[in-house]
């Protein structure tokens, strides 16, 4: 048997953290238009955070395409409403572009649900679970990850909301932003050297058994 230090936080210590404060701006992009003038921002950004959402399946067999498409410069984030725009147009040029990193977490699941609607070739994208191996970090959530490195926890109350609805509410709105503004701003402390694993609390010893 080998032991191997990680860092993990569980989840009855995450529950006791501090709830996130969105602090950007957020625009609601819902025609070609607007999404043409947000990609025309967005590419001025070399560094950009990214996630989606989709409609909550309740019934075995059901599926659902993605409904919304975040992106986040770290202060203003844009959502677009997929159900409505498609993957087309400005929409799949951000995809596509080599012109901007685009970080996200769990990505492929993202693209294989995009998929269903359209044909795309995702460009410059990097996740963050595989990032995240190289600080030491097991945790592979997007609310753990940002626990250990900021002491904050990301509220997941609307995961299960109708990201489909005529108009997206203002909780939905700031839950949406976050998840992207949490993936730029987790890869740029990461990035820049902020943190230091060896101090880090969560430091976990696990035994790995080796027997074949």
């Amino acid at each position: 048997m080998n032991t191997r230090t990680v860092i993990t936080i569980p989840k009855d210590q995450i529950a006791q953290l501090p709830l996130v404060t969105y602090p950007g701006t957020i625009s609601i992009i819902t025609t070609q238009e607007q999404a043409d003038a947000a990609l025309e921002i967005i590419l001025r950004s070399p560094i950009v955070g990214f996630d989606t959402e989709t409609k909550p399946a309740f019934r075995k067999g059901q599926t659902n395409n993605v409904a919304l498409m975040q992106v986040s410069n770290g202060e203003h984030c844009w959502l677009f409403r997929i159900n409505k725009l498609g993957v087309e147009g400005a929409v799949k040029r951000f995809l596509e572009t080599d012109a901007v990193l685009k970080v996200g977490l769990s990505i492929k699941d993202d693209f294989f649900v995009m998929h269903r609607s359209a044909e795309f070739e995702p460009k410059n994208f990097i996740d963050l679970q595989g990032f995240v191996k190289d600080y030491m970090i097991a945790d592979s959530s997007l609310q753990k990850i940002y626990g250990i490195l900021f002491g904050e926890r990301i509220s997941k109350g609307q995961r299960l909301s109708n990201w489909e609805a005529d108009e997206l509410n203002e909780a939905q709105q700031k839950y949406a932003s976050i998840d992207a503004w949490a993936c730029l701003k987790i890869y740029r402390y990461l990035k820049d050297g902020h943190f230091k694993p060896e101090d880090s609390p969560y430091l976990t010893t696990i035994i790995e058994n080796t027997e074949p």
